[in-house]
């Protein structure tokens, strides 16, 4: 998406160990006019399939998934990452592994707002080695859910992640691959 890429270019800070920093409109402060153009996006690609709930992680596919799940008239439902008094017992969890915060974790989804009728549509800001994806992926099939498929805001299509959830059968919709980014230049796959 040539707006999407665009805004990297312009934005978009590189950092040491391939570390691309979008925070000045994605995933810190959050451009909301900006983020509703890739809803409608993600709304043109996914258009005739019934989606039920949108599915994130928290912290940062939050306000995305919401601006999302307004396209598609859905609720949000996110994954948390840390168990709190207000959830009860009855949980759908999976580990997953953070490239950024070099450190693993359990999400977790109350089996109260994840249904085997449910029809989710997975969105996130980024898809790298693809932990996060497969955690909660494993959370929608544990509740023997649907996946109708995953919107991803950037993919490092270097990187593994994107692939691997292919090659699960899950559909991957990328508004920006990237091909190879140094501090210099980012490289777009068309």
């Amino acid at each position: 998406m040539k707006l999407l890429e665009d805004r990297i270019l312009k934005d978009g800070i590189v950092r040491e160990g391939n570390v691309l920093k979008v925070d000045s409109f994605v995933n810190h402060q959050i451009d909301v006019d900006f983020i509703a153009e890739l809803a409608k996006e993600f709304k043109r690609l996914y258009e005739g399939e019934e989606i039920t709930k949108i599915l994130t992680i928290e912290a940062s596919g939050i306000g995305i998934a919401c601006i999302v799940a307004q396209e598609f008239h859905v609720p949000v439902l996110f994954a948390k990452k840390n168990k709190t008094i207000n959830i009860a017992n009855d949980v759908y969890t999976s580990k997953v592994e953070s490239f950024t915060h070099k450190r693993s974790y359990d999400i977790i989804v109350s089996k109260d707002f994840l249904k085997p009728e449910d029809k989710v549509l997975i969105i996130d800001d980024f898809l790298a080695m693809g932990s996060a994806m497969q955690g909660l992926i494993s959370l929608i099939r544990d509740a023997g859910a649907t996946i109708v498929g995953a919107g991803i805001i950037i993919e490092k299509a270097y990187q593994q992640g994107g692939q691997m959830i292919r090659d699960m059968g899950v559909r991957v919709e990328s508004l920006a691959r990237i091909k190879s980014m140094d501090n210099n230049t980012i490289e777009f796959i068309h």
